[in-house]
């Protein structure tokens, strides 16, 4: 049984990646009878929210996931892939970040390549169209300080 849940898990990991929604769906459901865990329900999470745009539930599963294994940034990538379909870049992006702060992961770096990925502001408490993080930006980047 638990055999047959890893090798479920694995073909529907492997659909989702593929972008075949359809497919991972009915393997990670068959993958959640015969044993419900956290990378399960973060991948099943985030093919109900890119095939059934359930966005609610599909957030609270990858939630639950991290939850439970704070430390897993594919949790991280599939809540960042939600919160962009729901058009919450910022969240995302948020997210994205948090995840990368685990461990160099290549799906994030090209989830948030696809987002167009700024760098962070000169001063964090002034907002980003303030003249001084505008111009300073500008500048640090040409002298190559950023």
């Amino acid at each position: 049984m638990m055999q047959e849940a890893k090798e479920l898990t694995k073909k529907g990991i492997e659909a989702a990646e593929r972008d075949n929604m359809v497919e991972a769906i009915h393997h990670l459901e068959n993958a959640c009878r015969c044993g419900n865990t956290p990378l399960v329900r973060s991948y099943l999470g985030y093919c109900m929210a890119k095939e059934r745009q359930q966005m609610k539930q599909a957030a609270t599963m990858c939630l639950e996931a991290l939850r439970e294994e704070p430390n897993n940034p594919v949790h991280y990538l599939n809540l960042g892939r939600i919160y962009v379909l729901a058009d919450q870049k910022a969240r995302a992006i948020s997210t994205f970040r948090k995840g990368l702060k685990l461990g160099r992961n290549s799906r994030i770096i090209a989830e948030l390549k696809k987002l167009g990925m700024r760098k962070p502001s000169i001063f964090p408490s002034l907002s980003r169209d303030n003249p001084l993080n505008k111009y300073l930006g500008i500048l640090s980047t040409k002298m190559g300080f950023r």
